[in-house]
């Protein structure tokens, strides 16, 4: 079985295991639609993310969110909180100059300026 590796945030605090937890998966290329909700079931918490290649060319980044039942369409919380995981691991201090990120949902595009 393949590895993947996530990050597990505190979103909206400044105190360890205080605010809002979310685990979010930067490179979620090859976790099938039905793995994602099995892992998001497993890890059990509000949200959890997988950031894929955008299928529109305009965006940065598609994110998938879900909870342990279902797939959300978008998300405060997950899409804040992945845009800083993103920028822990520098892909979004390429984005530097633009200070902002759109990232593809299943709402339609979402910007996060940094």
């Amino acid at each position: 079985m393949k590895t993947f590796v996530y990050r597990l945030l505190d979103v909206f605090t400044n105190v360890p295991f205080g605010g809002n937890p979310l685990a979010v998966f930067t490179d979620a290329r090859g976790i099938s639609d039905a793995m994602m909700q099995s892992i998001a079931r497993e890890l059990n918490l509000s949200e959890t993310t997988f950031v894929l290649p955008p299928r529109d060319r305009s965006h940065h980044y598609w994110v998938r969110i879900f909870t342990p039942l279902a797939e959300l369409p978008a998300g405060g919380l997950p899409t804040i909180g992945t845009a800083y995981a993103l920028a822990l691991e520098e892909r979004l201090r390429q984005e530097a100059a633009r200070q902002r990120v759109v990232f593809e949902e299943q709402t339609g595009p979402i910007s996060v300026t940094m």
